[in-house]
C-alpha cells in the first residue's frame, strides 16, 4: 500500500524511520486472519481479499506472495467444511472477499458452506448505502451472495456470541467495525483489524487516511490503549507485514510497544 494513507497526516520523514518504504512510496502489508477453535466452534475472523477479481485488479493493489485462504487452512490441518462460524470485522474488499469464490462452472458459491456468517447490522446498512469515499471498497460479488444464501446473521449489539470472546464495536474507520477480544487461559488477545492496522499506527495521531471519522478513531484508540496496557492484552495485527503481535507498556512519553513477536512467542511469555 501507499505509505501516505497508511499513516495519515504524519509526515513521511517521521513514519519512514520505522518501516521500510520503496521508491514508489509503497510499504509491505499483509492480510493476517484469526482462527479460533474452542472445541465446539471453529471461528474464522475475516476472509481476506479472495481471488475473484482479475489480474489487473490485483496488480493495481500490488499483491505478492498470495497463499490463499484454502491453502492456509489446509496447512494448519483444517478444511473449509470444518469452519462453523465466520465473523467479519467489516465488509471492505480485503476483509470479506475470500468468503465467496467462483466454482468450476463460473458461478459464485460460498467457501464455507457449513458456516454461519456474522457482521454488524450497522456495517451492513453502511455497505448497502456507501458514501462516495468508501464505495469502491464494497464489492457486490463479495457480499450479496452471502445474503442470497441466507447465511448472514446481523449483530445489533455486542452481547457475547461465543464463550470467552467479546466483540468490541468501533466506528472511526468505518461504521460498525467489530473486533474480537479473546480470553485465553493465561492471556487475552485482541485482534484489532483496521482499528489499529500496524505497530506503526499505535501512537495516537497515527490514524490512517482511510478512516471516515479520524477524530472518532483517535478517541477510540486512546481509550482502548489505556485498557489494553492495564489488562495486559496481546495485540494481533491484521495488516502488519513485519510484526505479528505485540504487548504494550506505559512510559513517561505515553503508551508504547513493549515486546513484538509472533503470537506463539508472546503467549509463551504469559504461559511461563
Amino acid at each position: 500500500m501507499d505509505g501516505g494513507p497508511v499513516f495519515g497526516v504524519v509526515p513521511k520523514a517521521i513514519w519512514s524511520r520505522n518501516i521500510p518504504v520503496d521508491d514508489n512510496n509503497l510499504v509491505n502489508t499483509t492480510s493476517r486472519l484469526l482462527l479460533v477453535d474452542d472445541g465446539h466452534h471453529v471461528i474464522l475472523f475475516d476472509t481476506g481479499m479472495g481471488n475473484k477479481q482479475d489480474e489487473k485488479y490485483f496488480k493495481h493493489r500490488h499483491r505478492f506472495d498470495a497463499l490463499g485462504l484454502e491453502t492456509a487452512l489446509n496447512k494448519i490441518g483444517y478444511d473449509c467444511s470444518q469452519v462453523t462460524d465466520v465473523v467479519f470485522t467489516h465488509l471492505h474488499f480485503d476483509h470479506v472477499g475470500g468468503a465467496v469464490k467462483y466454482n468450476k462452472d463460473g458461478e459464485l458459491e460460498l467457501l464455507f458452506p457449513n458456516a454461519r456468517h456474522y457482521v454488524s447490522k450497522a456495517q451492513w446498512d453502511w455497505a448497502m448505502n456507501p458514501n462516495k469515499r468508501e464505495a469502491a471498497s464494497y464489492l457486490p460479488e463479495n457480499i450479496i451472495p452471502l445474503l442470497e444464501a441466507n447465511v448472514l446473521n446481523f449483530i445489533e449489539n455486542t452481547d457475547p456470541i461465543f464463550p470467552n470472546i467479546e466483540l468490541r464495536r468501533v466506528d472511526g474507520h468505518t461504521m460498525g467495525q467489530l473486533f474480537p477480544i479473546v480470553k485465553l487461559e493465561k492471556a487475552t488477545l485482541a485482534y484489532i483489524a483496521d482499528f489499529i492496522p500496524m505497530v506503526g499506527n499505535i501512537p495516537i495521531p497515527y490514524i490512517t487516511a482511510y478512516d471516515i471519522q479520524p477524530l472518532q478513531s483517535l478517541h477510540e484508540k486512546e481509550s482502548f490503549l489505556e485498557e489494553a496496557v492495564e489488562k495486559q492484552y496481546i495485540l494481533l495485527f491484521q495488516h502488519d507485514y513485519y510484526n505479528e503481535a505485540c504487548t504494550l507498556q506505559r512510559t513517561p512519553k505515553g503508551i508504547t510497544v513493549d515486546k513484538t513477536g509472533t503470537l506463539s512467542e508472546l503467549l509463551m511469555q504469559f504461559n511461563n
